[in-house]
């Protein structure tokens, strides 16, 4: 078994950094994972990571979704890492 983390990031529109920190913490997730941690750092960024275990890397595992366009600068970032130790 493997465990793995799934990070979300992303950038919120001028001003409205609360707001997606809210949007962020409310989305539910199609089931639970091993442990879930919502950060949030300057510029308006949030970041969520998920850990997972499972015995395959590219495994579907649930992921949040992309907000409403108008709420974010950019598209998310996603990024996908197995733990090593």
């Amino acid at each position: 078994m493997t465990v793995v983390a799934m990070m979300w990031e992303a950038r919120a529109a001028e001003g409205r950094g609360a707001e997606l920190l809210e949007w962020a913490r409310a989305q539910e997730l199609a089931r639970e994972p091993l442990r879930r941690e919502t950060l949030r750092a300057g510029q308006d960024r949030v970041l969520v990571i998920t850990w997972w275990a499972t015995d395959d890397l590219r495994a579907d595992l649930p992921e949040l979704a992309e907000p409403a366009a108008d709420l974010i600068t950019r598209p998310v970032h996603r990024w996908r890492f197995e733990s090593l130790g």
